[in-house]
């Protein structure tokens, strides 16, 4: 990736999160993975009969309200992201990681990738989504990432349905003083972080010195 300035992305070591945590120290992007956070239910026993006028030998139980269903949770890897607001309207390709635990960014500059060693957009924890900044050729598919304002509207399909995520702020920092917790740590709900590279480029490097992240959580 040395010949573009890409995407270079090298495993975090200085601190640990619940799963994978990865920062960038390439070009574009940088990213880890955080944990999800699973809830369990409790047991109760139903309700006992109640006694009032009116029923000789005791009313029967009262059969407990059905719990609402939400809509099905979505199975699979996400396959398109599309962020109205900067123009984006990619496929999304699922990165892993190299040997030496670095990311493997998307091949083409216009293609965003989802790290699929985290969760997926709809389950609960940050869902990881990473692009290039540009290429020798011109502007990349996260180009305008740092445009994004609370508010502003993300959607991912995912098993196809089509999740909405609505923007809470973003952050630019530089890459070695990456918040790592901050932006790969467990969340209570499902959450999106979609990370590019961003300020200047040092040509010396060959890298950005900062990485821009912008979070996102599902709306209800």
């Amino acid at each position: 990736m040395s010949a573009e300035p890409g995407l270079s992305i090298r495993r975090h070591r200085d601190r640990r999160v619940p799963l994978a945590a990865l920062v960038a120290a390439g070009a574009a992007v940088c990213l880890a993975a955080g944990t999800g956070v699973g809830l369990a239910g409790t047991d109760r026993p139903p309700p006992a009969a109640s006694w009032h006028p009116g029923c000789a030998d005791g009313c029967p139980s009262v059969a407990a309200a059905p719990v609402p269903q939400g809509p099905p949770v979505p199975q699979g890897p996400p396959t398109r992201v599309r962020v109205p607001r900067i123009g984006v309207d990619s496929a999304l390709t699922v990165l892993g990681l190299d040997r030496a635990g670095a990311l493997v960014p998307p091949a083409d500059f216009g293609t965003a990738g989802w790290y699929g060693g985290g969760p997926a957009p709809g389950d609960t924890g940050p869902a990881v989504l990473a692009g290039h900044l540009d290429s020798r050729r011109g502007p990349a598919v996260f180009a305008r990432l740092g445009d994004l304002r609370p508010g502003d509207r993300v959607e991912v399909w995912r098993g196809g349905q089509r999740l909405a995520f609505r923007v809470t702020g973003s952050l630019r920092t530089r890459k070695d003083r990456f918040p790592t917790a901050e932006v790969y740590g467990p969340t209570p709900g499902a959450e999106l972080r979609l990370v590019t590279c961003g300020g200047d480029f040092d040509r010396r490097s060959g890298h950005y010195v900062d990485n821009v992240v912008v979070f996102a959580v599902a709306e209800g």
